[in-house]
């Protein structure tokens, strides 16, 4: 779902804010465990850690955390799915699926929900598998975490931004403008490129990096299409409820999902286009990706083809269009009779019957060249990050830095809209934080 801008009054800001700013609360010198960053990932993470014992100091640049929880789901965070374990996993591909094993059977779904319910916060099922709070307020999740971290003796400081993480002889040194603080451990939570109105501008990559680790290409996931064809833009506002939408190179099929579409006057949105969209901004050695979208997934194309015919002999003066099926927008059913080269405003009854076929053929598999899409300000997540073999899947510690923690969307992983990229971020950061 779409993000947005959340612009909290002075009241919300202070609701939001478990400590005072550093100008009038110095960082201390010291933590057993210093967390950077304060979404989904740093809130779960240090709460995690500090009930177990251990002190820990949350750094936020923001003045104020979960700021892209806050602008998630339109403001209501569909914060997980109703799908089991292997669902899930699943739909992380085999290698992010492999890689979230062991962290989401550590925190699936249900022990998550189970929490927010701990803390106030119900939740309830929806369609597309998607699980919302009761109270479709994103700021309910957020107030939930902050208390979950208040409660555990978590020290949060505001508006501090992690300006280098340096190795030292027994542990770290993370540097700011308002001091150093040493740690023997650091668990690394600032996000990816996505939506840096939320201030997740990929400030952890070049840290990572300079410590030895490999950052994979980074490129915007989850975000809407750009389509440059006037038929395409001129539906602005049309809907498909059950689309599928797949997405091709050569006679390869690099990815193939059923979910609702949306026209818009860039090109396409809505979770079909926006789980593929990634595929049009990694490199492509071969063949150029495609877009395909079958408007009809349920009815087989000759049943199609039938339905058009007997449409057509029960009132041959019909225009070609009306006599297509109610489920295709009169407006979606027009334009492709004019893509395909179609007179739309001749009788249906006149049209040859190869040319009804090619209409037949555009309602079941229209191709579509994509440009791009509207690339890191739209991404909901950042596809590519630390790479996955660097990283011990049971516990999130680096493989090549002692002490060293990584999890969340900085991670090589990311999965489709619906609650799937919150989740992992949950559930590495469980890890992470029951490790340190």
């Amino acid at each position: 779902m779409p993000l947005m801008n959340v612009r909290p009054n002075r009241a919300e800001r202070d609701r939001n804010t478990e400590s005072a700013l550093p100008e009038s609360s110095p960082l201390p010198p010291s933590a057993d465990v210093v967390v950077l960053g304060g979404g989904a990932a740093g809130l779960w993470a240090a709460a995690t850690a500090a009930a177990r014992g251990r002190r820990v100091l949350l750094l936020e640049k923001n003045a104020r955390v979960g700021v892209k929880i806050l602008a998630s789901g339109g403001g209501h965070c569909n914060l997980t799915t109703t799908l089991p374990p292997p669902a899930l996993l699943e739909a992380f591909g085999r290698v992010g699926g492999r890689f979230l094993g062991p962290s989401v059977r550590r925190l699936p779904p249900l022990a998550l929900r189970a929490v927010f319910d701990a803390l106030g916060v119900a939740t309830r099922e929806a369609e597309l598998e998607k699980v919302w709070p009761v109270s479709n307020r994103a700021r309910d999740v957020v107030d939930a975490l902050v208390r979950r971290a208040k409660a555990a003796g978590v020290t949060t400081h505001l508006g501090v931004a992690c300006v280098g993480l340096d190795r030292t002889a027994d542990g770290f040194l993370v540097r700011t403008a308002f001091g150093d603080v040493h740690c023997p451990r650091v668990i690394v939570t600032v996000g990816g490129k996505s939506y840096p109105r939320a201030g997740t501008t990929g400030d952890g990559y070049p840290w990572l990096a300079a410590l030895g680790h490999t950052i994979t290409p980074l490129v915007p996931a989850l975000a809407p299409l750009v389509v440059d064809l006037p038929w395409v833009r001129a539906l602005t506002g049309i809907a498909e409820q059950v689309a599928r939408v797949r997405v091709t190179a050569g006679s390869n099929t690099l990815a193939d999902r059923r979910r609702p579409i949306l026209f818009t006057h860039t090109g396409l949105s809505g979770p079909g286009p926006m789980d593929v969209s990634k595929w049009f901004e990694l490199p492509s050695p071969g063949e150029r990706p495609m877009l395909r979208i079958d408007f009809l997934p349920e009815i087989a194309e000759a049943v199609l083809r039938e339905r058009l015919d007997a449409a057509i002999a029960s009132d041959p003066a019909a225009r070609l269009a009306r006599a297509l099926p109610a489920e295709v927008p009169a407006r979606l059913a027009a334009a492709l009779c004019t893509a395909v080269g179609v007179d739309v405003e001749g009788r249906a009854g006149e049209t040859p019957r190869a040319a009804r076929h090619v209409v037949v053929r555009a309602l079941k598999d229209v191709v579509l060249p994509v440009a791009g899409t509207r690339g890191f300000d739209f991404a909901e997540v950042t596809a590519g990050g630390v790479l996955l073999d660097e990283v011990d899947p049971a516990t999130m510690a680096s493989r090549l830095v002692p002490g060293l923690y990584i999890a969340g969307e900085i991670l090589d992983v990311d999965g489709p809209i619906g609650g799937f990229n919150f989740q992992a971020a949950f559930s590495t950061a469980e890890s992470a934080g029951t490790a340190v």
